[in-house]
């Protein structure tokens, strides 16, 4: 009886437990309609010419009357490039030579936005449309169940429940 009585006043002097228990709960639903949207990038003008053995001439005369210009963009019209392209002539007669020549005339300076859907006058281009709501929705109910409904064209639903748990 004295070891049930030591045993039980042991554990009466025990310390109790201490521990700091946080419970989160965080929910969020982000519902998005994507806006109309147009992106352009314009190419622009280029020019390149090398060569070696040739004689130049953007003039339009001859070999023995020939200028011995290389060419270039020429005078730029609303950002175009007009271009001036020489003829080569082989400056000795059989003997080797090397002649290339390259232009790119680049798209014209559009003045206003194109509309959406429209296709401007630029080499590169996207274009989309705004996206429909539709059915769009998303609800998460207080047990943490997460209900998205699909919208439209250009649309998207994201939802989550988050439930944490920390002890220290």
């Amino acid at each position: 009886m004295k070891k049930l009585a030591l045993l039980f006043g042991m554990v009466l002097m025990a310390a109790p437990a201490h521990a700091d228990l946080t419970h989160k709960l965080s929910s969020s639903v982000q519902l998005t309609v994507n806006a109309a949207a147009t992106n352009v990038q314009r190419v622009g003008n280029s020019y390149s010419v090398s060569g070696n053995g040739v004689t130049l001439d953007v003039g339009g005369g001859s070999k023995g009357a020939a200028d011995l210009a290389v060419g270039g963009l020429g005078t730029l019209t609303s950002g175009v490039a007009g271009g001036s392209l020489p003829t080569a002539y082989q400056t000795t007669d059989g003997a080797s030579f090397t002649f290339s020549n390259s232009f790119t005339a680049g798209d014209t300076i559009q003045t206003s936005a194109p509309t959406v859907g429209a296709v401007d006058a630029y080499s590169n281009q996207t274009s989309t449309a705004a996206g429909s709501a539709g059915s769009l929705a998303g609800t998460i109910t207080s047990a943490g169940s997460v209900t998205l409904t699909a919208g439209g064209a250009g649309t998207s639903a994201t939802g989550q429940y988050v439930s944490e748990i920390t002890i220290k």
